[in-house]
């Protein structure tokens, strides 16, 4: 479900560059056909209403994450900062991680994934080949298994390359789909339509302070989630 107010936004950090939140599933970073208030307007109006500020507020979007799938997302708050985001962004030099609970246990415990992927514009759905073919992109990403509960496994995974829905395709490709989502292959839907895969860690460089910074985000609340250890 998609919200339309700042009331409930989780800031896991801010200062004058900057500022992360943890996306809820359901949310759009950017607004979209549904015309769905996106989750950049609603950060606009947490920082409007924080600062009193009576004019229009600036904020760039620096990434995104798929609608049904949670977890940290950045916004730059000045345009030297989006320029500098989008660069480091652009040329990898940042590091993503992310948790997905699959039904299926992998082959191995440890291991990283190559495919090529072709996007599908109508479908919204990219599909993973294991050798490169027409209009393809090359994926990879790495996994380690973290923790086996009862009915699931959780992955922990290392994206290299960002491609459209890659960790999506990539686990679908080894038979290993992602909680709920049915799009990839799980065999039903969450009942919130969200899926079960979390941007857990950002680690990048400060755009101005050119400091480490590393942001982690709290899994959503929910049965699956809060068994984790």
């Amino acid at each position: 479900m998609a919200r339309s107010d700042s009331s409930n936004l989780e800031v896991l950090y801010e200062d004058n560059h900057l500022i992360a939140v943890n996306k809820k599933p359901g949310d759009i970073v950017q607004g979209d056909k549904t015309g769905d208030t996106p989750l950049s307007e609603i950060v606009k109006e947490y920082l409007k209403a924080k600062y009193d500020k009576p004019g229009n507020v600036f904020l760039g979007v620096v990434h995104r994450l798929d609608r049904p799938t949670s977890g940290i997302v950045i916004f730059a708050k000045t345009s030297k900062a989006l320029s500098r985001l989008n660069s480091a962004f652009a040329q990898g030099k940042t590091k993503k991680t992310y948790w997905a609970m699959v039904k299926k246990v992998p082959q191995g415990p440890t291991m990283t994934l190559t495919h090529w992927l072709v996007r599908n514009p109508k479908q919204n759905k990219s599909y993973a080949h294991s050798k490169e073919v027409a209009h393809s992109k090359k994926a990879i990403l790495s996994y380690t298994i973290r923790n086996q509960l009862d009915s699931y496994t959780l992955l922990e995974i290392d994206l290299k390359t960002g491609r459209h829905h890659q960790i999506r395709a990539q686990l679908a490709a080894i038979n290993c789909s992602i909680k709920g989502d049915l799009k990839y292959g799980a065999a039903r839907s969450n009942p919130d339509g969200s899926i079960h895969l979390h941007a857990r860690c950002l680690s990048l460089e400060h755009p101005v302070k050119k400091e480490p910074m590393e942001f982690m985000a709290p899994t959503p609340k929910d049965a699956l989630w809060d068994a984790v250890p």
